[in-house]
């Protein structure tokens, strides 16, 4: 009951509006409390559950992720909630027992070998249950998952916590599951605010040939599934911390087959792991891209393609080889003699004649191209696409057929028909895929800092939408304020509230040639600014624990400052206010202007669904841009009060402000606002959870 409240806590602060009503049902794992676990169904603690949710009397399940059965029952899907607990066993109890309960053959192995002379005996019942078999001498000592009794209040019964080098545990310890039904498009929705968008990234030929996009996420994954047939350095990119598995495939050695690779990508992303499907070469070209993304799509789930340098380009430098030359040869064909299952396909004159074809340079010429083809043969209903501007904001895909082509095309705005394009014609064309996830394939327009850019673009990918980068303000630090810098150690205390002011402290510190031993301590709003002290080796001494503001620091600080001297450190625009708040808690405020802030002005206007504005100074450069009127039918994320009242002072209003003032609570909460606003209607989101 304890594990469901947390977790409905939690959707409830993320989707404001939407309630769950708690039913408590018993399991088989409940009423049996003699079975020895080691000998019961995998889903023994599950299985009315997942009754109940298939006959469809409640809409999601809370379990312990680690007693979820692998497979689920077909009919339903799960994911697993962030912010899991310690996974580590503990040993409650003596010491030194006579009599130990275990519950698993792992725990059982682990007794044997620390407390040899001691009987082991299977343990059961609910966390108190075993507490009060321990009271009451049935046990001298169980080994028990730790988060548990942390969770309960009960972290003072625990004798000594077991390092998992001594005793490993499941990966989902600690873990809190929800199961749902599969065709349930309102859960499946809400699972997009937990899980992180998939991403496959083309590896290229070798490692000088991975795109800086496939850098940045593969330096950002948990997880990685890679192919054969690509240059292992490129793995080199992973963070230490990060799995690596090997799902490649040779003729006649496949290390697994495709509908467990499908499954495994899955389950990474259901269990909220940002994961990275690496493939050699290009995703795109023979790389059984379309099967791992449709198994990705039919059950809701986001995916991103980064496009690699394929063989055929590396080839075609190489060896000068060229697949297009002017004068000699004006295309290529692409193809493979393999057919699914193994066999020979065949590569004739109609085999080839039936492939999809690609025209570049063909935009303002396709209509005529069009008549060419119908006139020596194809079909009019062939279908055809055109697609602009790919890869960038602007992309904009026109689907039709060849005898409709010529009206379709007319009617694009003509902005858009400007735009270079590829013409594709071929049953290809009618391919598309879907959007899933929070953003839903949205261009969400980042205008903040270019410090904030790479934190703000993966946020918008992990849940799914398309980052747009125009950063619209220029962090200069002040000449004059350096001298202020210099003098730090008269100070007790530093307060910064925002990462830019950390990065403009870090680089007037170093164009002064200043001594950081003797810095004072540090006061800050919140995570986004203690990430960026830590990442030059600084750490933070005051941060609220909740409140990412300066009303959350005011909180945290209390009454301690009294005779105390501050440094206030910030940008021309955040204004006195909290250095006259802290002066009235009785410290000594010198308030100094770090830095200004810069507008930079581009040529053409980012298209976007939303906009997202982390300063003032960030509206007012795109209005002076743009103008007010392009921010018309988009949807307004804003970071921080000040940001809003800029909004407002000019008549405007923000659709979404962030529940927390850092870039990543930011991007949630707009995703928060998509589900309940853009996918679904409030009233659908009636909901029955169940828990045992």
């Amino acid at each position: 009951m304890l594990q469901t409240r947390l977790v409905l806590e939690r959707l409830r602060a993320d989707l404001p509006g939407v309630d769950f009503e708690t039913i408590e049902i018993e399991t088989p794992g409940d009423a049996d409390l003699r079975s020895d676990l080691r000998d019961t169904p995998p889903d023994f603690f599950t299985r009315t559950l997942d009754e109940a949710l298939l006959e469809g009397r409640i809409d999601l399940a809370i379990h312990s992720a680690k007693d979820m059965p692998d497979p689920v029952p077909d009919g339903i899907d799960w994911f697993w909630m962030p912010d899991a607990g310690d996974r580590r066993d503990v040993l409650v109890g003596s010491l030194e027992p006579q009599v130990i309960g275990v519950s698993s053959d792992r725990r059982t192995e682990y007794a044997r070998k620390r407390f040899p002379h001691a009987v082991r005996k299977p343990v059961r019942g609910h966390i108190e249950e075993r507490l009060r078999q321990i009271d009451e001498g049935t046990f001298d000592t169980v080994i028990m998952a730790g988060v548990a009794l942390q969770r309960l209040g009960l972290e003072e019964r625990i004798a000594e916590w077991i390092p998992l080098e001594k005793l490993d545990s499941p990966e989902a310890q600690g873990v809190l599951g929800v199961a749902f039904r599969r065709d349930d498009s309102r859960i499946a929705a809400l699972r997009g605010l937990y899980v992180k968008t998939a991403a496959f990234v083309g590896a290229g030929v070798c490692a000088g040939h991975l795109t800086v996009d496939g850098v940045q996420a593969l330096q950002a994954a948990d997880v990685c599934l890679y192919d054969a047939l690509m240059d292992d350095d490129v793995l080199e990119y992973l963070p230490e911390s990060a799995r690596r598995i090997y799902v490649g495939k040779r003729r006649g050695a496949h290390s697994r087959k495709q509908e467990d690779i499908n499954r495994l990508l899955c389950d990474c992303v259901r269990k909220g792991l940002r994961t990275v499907r690496l493939k050699g070469g290009d995703p795109g070209i023979f790389g059984r891209l379309a099967e791992e993304i449709e198994a990705l799509q039919e059950r809701g789930l986001a995916s991103r393609v980064i496009p690699g340098i394929s063989a055929m380009q590396t080839a075609a430098a190489d060896t000068g080889i060229l697949l297009t030359r002017r004068g000699t040869a004006c295309g290529f064909t692409v193809m493979t003699p393999r057919m699914k299952g193994g066999g020979l396909a065949p590569v004739g004159k109609a085999a080839r004649a039936a492939l999809p074809v690609v025209f570049y340079m063909s935009v303002t010429v396709s209509k005529q191209v069009a008549d060419e083809l119908i006139a020596e043969g194809a079909g009019g209903e062939t279908p055809c696409a055109l697609l602009f501007a790919a890869g960038t904001d602007r992309e904009t895909t026109l689907r039709t057929s060849l005898e409709n082509l010529a009206s379709a095309f007319d009617e694009l705005d003509e902005e858009v028909r400007a735009l270079p394009g590829l013409f594709i014609v071929g049953e290809l064309a009618r391919y598309a895929f879907d959007k899933p996830g929070p953003l839903a394939g949205k261009h969400v327009l980042l205008t903040c800092s270019e410090a904030l850019q790479p934190r703000a673009a993966q946020a918008v990918c992990d849940f799914g939408g398309r980052p747009v980068s125009r950063p619209l303000i220029r962090l200069t630090p002040l000449p004059e304020a350096a001298e202020t810098v210099r003098r730090m150690a008269d100070y007790d205390w530093i307060a910064l509230t925002s990462p830019s002011a950390v990065r403009c402290l870090q680089q007037t510190v170093l164009d002064g040639g200043m001594d950081l031993r003797h810095i004072p301590k540090i006061m800050a709003t919140g995570p986004g600014t203690a990430r960026a002290l830590a990442r030059i080796g600084i750490g933070c001494d005051l941060l609220p624990e909740r409140d990412f503001s300066g009303r959350g620091l005011l909180k945290a600080i209390g009454a301690r400052l009294e005779g105390q001297k501050v440094l206030r450190l910030r940008s021309a625009k955040a204004g006195p206010d909290l250095a006259e708040e802290l002066r009235k808690r009785g410290a000594t405020v010198q308030d100094c202007v770090l830095y200004e802030n810069h507008p930079i002005a581009y040529e053409q206007q980012a298209r976007c669904d939303a906009v997202f504005f982390a300063s003032a100074s960030a509206v007012e450069s795109f209005i002076a841009s743009w103008g007010e009127d392009a921010l018309a039918g988009k949807t307004i994320l804003v970071m921080g009060r000040p940001t809003e009242r800029e909004l407002e002072r000019r008549g405007l209003s923000a659709d979404v402000v962030a529940r927390q003032s850092t870039v990543e609570g930011a991007i949630r909460s707009l995703a928060a606002f998509q589900i309940t606003h853009d996918r679904m209607q409030t009233d659908m989101f009636n909901t029955t959870a169940a828990t045992r």
